[in-house]
């Protein structure tokens, strides 16, 4: 039979699960409501929408890498609560939409919700997400993930402080072994703590370089009115290269050289000479959980207070 609007929003109203959900078991139950109910409880998915209006932006960050090495997947998955983000079932569904998001073909979030979930084909990732909403009782959001293809060399990745962090570093090269793996690793952690912008010179916006040189020839001017256009030039030139040196990462200090001067791009080439090849870091991704996001400001003993005179 058809399933009309109106009895989905019927349903809907009545379960709180989303409207997708609520047509699945329509059309599943030949629209009758009282086994569209069951359908959805069964399914976990009644009461998920409800919750759908919380600010979810604690959560964890996952990294999945291919067998052979050289694909590789940071996604970032949000709740509400920091606990709930240590808890074990949440974190194994975080972990098996890493497994879905290496292998996805969706250009987009929205795509990659609206396609058939991995570990049940019976229901898409956005049901599957409701479900898990209704069981672990906290609004959650896939709020990103980012694939990173290198045929001619290894993805590694590296999660920071129990999740809070997650990133991948694209490497060329000639070998992969444990030296070169172990160097990944450890530029992984170099852009996990520093935070660059780009990977190398070659990538910062043109715009955007030309806006700072105007603002630090003014303000070098204005230091030095009576000096030539000569040494005024060295003076931009020189901090421009300090600048960049901190907004791209191969350029930035190594932050384990034991000179305390050696550039991520000079460790890497140590690394390529002793093992007899060239490597190349072509690029990188850097997800921090809730970076963007508003926070709930709540006051703890507020919360408890408000929950215990309901």
């Amino acid at each position: 039979m058809a399933i009309t609007a109106k009895q989905v929003k019927e349903l809907r109203d009545m379960t709180g699960a989303g409207m997708m959900a609520c047509k699945k078991a329509l059309t599943e139950t030949d629209g009758d409501f009282d086994k569209a109910i069951e359908f959805l409880r069964e399914k976990g998915l009644a009461g998920a929408e409800k919750k759908a209006g919380r600010i979810a932006a604690e959560g964890i960050c996952a990294t999945k890498i291919s067998e052979d090495g050289k694909k590789g997947v940071v996604v970032e998955v949000n709740a509400e609560t920091d606990f709930v983000a240590k808890n074990e079932k949440f974190r194994s569904y975080v972990a098996d939409v890493a497994a879905q998001a290496l292998t996805t073909s969706a250009p987009d979030i929205d795509a990659f919700l609206a396609e058939k979930w991995a570990q049940d084909p019976t229901e898409t990732v956005a049901e599957a997400l409701s479900r898990e909403i209704s069981i672990i009782g906290e609004n959650m959001h896939i709020r990103r993930f980012k694939q990173i293809d290198e045929p001619n060399g290894v993805v590694v990745s590296y999660i920071h402080a129990d999740g809070k962090i997650g990133v991948l570093v694209d490497l060329e090269t000639g070998v992969v072994n444990d030296a070169v793996l172990e160097m990944g690793k450890n530029v992984a952690m170099q852009v996990a703590a520093l935070k660059p912008k780009y990977t190398d010179r070659s990538e910062v916006d043109q715009d955007y370089l030309a806006h700072e040189t105007e603002i630090i020839t003014a303000a070098a001017k204005n230091e030095k009115p009576d000096a030539n256009d000569k040494i005024i030039s060295g003076m931009v030139q020189g901090r421009i290269n300090k600048e960049l040196k901190e907004i791209c990462l191969v350029d930035q200090v190594y932050v384990k050289a034991e000179d305390g001067k050696q550039s991520v791009q000079k460790y890497v080439d140590q690394v390529a000479k002793e093992n007899g090849t060239k490597i190349k870091v072509k690029g990188f991704v850097r997800f921090e959980t809730g970076e963007g996001l508003e926070k709930k400001s709540e006051n703890f003993a507020e919360e408890v207070a408000a929950q215990m005179k309901k």
